[in-house]
């Protein structure tokens, strides 16, 4: 697709269309100029995209990209009442995973100082919440690149935005069950909602995390070890939180081809369905069309090289906290000697 001139027409009427999403004016026509605004950003994803897996090519770095949800750009809107939708640079994402944060840092630095057109909008440090974690206990680095384009026929994208996520092993698996704890219960704690004991056991578990594998400090580091790990286990006690996420079916039978673009579909029962398409306009049509049918469910479009790389990449759709298990009863372990109840 040619995009010549903005797309949606012109930043003042994707910013008029995102006004009106947070009330009862929005209308057809709205709709198309979100859409449209959403759809252009593929090109941007696929430049990032095809620049970050040459550049982890032979490593064990996991990439990954998505498109942000409709409802989650409106909920975002709602709690930065002040933003334009035309400025939200998180429209369009790719996730980096790595093994540990050395791994991370070095290959940061790396892409900071590569040759190539696109500039990175933010200060080194803006967006870096494993130097400073924030308040609600997530840690990794977001950055956040300006697009630049070279061809008349694209002149349009000039300028939209995509962040790069770089997350660890272990700073994925506590954001993931953050998600997972918004998708199963009525709390929020990604967002500060609902019941603050939900959203207090996950800043301690990211201390835990922090301090037991990472040789860092999360949200909270003024807490000694014996007293970290024993608010948490206090906390898990009234909450039965581990009891919950291992008893979570982590969607074994949910097949994924390897057509690498997925549409992640969580009813409201609970189950996943999972549509797969080798071509990634199409699989974006569809997305759109789901979403127009069914407002209220969370659908998500998603792209990895592998199936496997999809369940880790995006393991909140999987319902799967088996990682965040597993490393918060070691860590209970390593900081107190502490050994969480086996639940059958």
């Amino acid at each position: 697709m040619e995009y010549k001139t903005f797309p949606g027409g012109s930043k003042t009427k994707v910013n008029k269309a995102g006004d009106s999403l947070k009330t009862d004016t929005i209308d057809l026509e709205h709709y198309r100029i979100v859409d449209e605004w959403r759809e252009a950003h593929r090109a941007v994803l696929n430049t990032f995209q095809a620049i970050l897996r040459t550049r982890t090519k032979g490593s064990n770095i996991i990439v990954a990209q998505r498109h942000k949800r409709r409802n989650t750009i409106i909920d975002k809107l709602f709690r930065f009442p002040d933003m334009e939708l035309s400025r939200m640079d998180d429209v369009a994402g790719c996730r980096l995973i790595f093994s540990n944060t050395h791994e991370l840092y070095e290959f940061r630095n790396k892409l900071h100082t590569a040759r190539f057109a696109h500039k990175r909008r933010n200060d080194i440090d803006k967006y870096d919440y494993i130097k400073r974690p924030k308040r609600s206990g997530y840690r990794g680095i977001h950055d956040v690149y300006s697009y630049n384009v070279r061809s008349n026929v694209g002149k349009g994208l000039q300028g939209l935005l995509i962040e790069i996520q770089f997350r660890t092993l272990i700073q994925h698996a506590w954001a993931t069950t953050v998600e997972i704890i918004g998708i199963i219960t009525e709390n929020q704690p990604k967002f500060e909602r609902g019941d603050k004991r939900y959203e207090r056991a996950m800043i301690l578990a990211s201390e835990i995390l922090a301090r037991a594998f990472e040789n860092e400090t999360g949200p909270c580091p003024q807490i000694g070890d014996k007293d970290l790990v024993d608010e948490f286990i206090s906390l898990d006690s009234e909450l039965h939180l581990i009891r919950t996420l291992k008893s979570l079916n982590a969607a074994p039978n949910t097949k994924i081809t390897e057509n690498k673009n997925s549409i992640l579909i969580f009813n409201d029962d609970g189950t996943l369905d999972v549509k797969d398409f080798r071509d990634a306009t199409d699989a974006l049509r569809e997305l759109f069309k789901l979403e127009k049918e069914n407002p209220k469910l969370d659908i998500v479009l998603v792209r990895a090289d592998t199936s496997s790389e999809v369940r880790l990449a995006f393991k909140n759709y999987f319902t799967d906290a088996q990682d965040f298990i597993k490393y918060i009863e070691d860590g209970c372990h390593q900081l107190s000697g502490f050994v969480l109840p086996s639940i059958p």
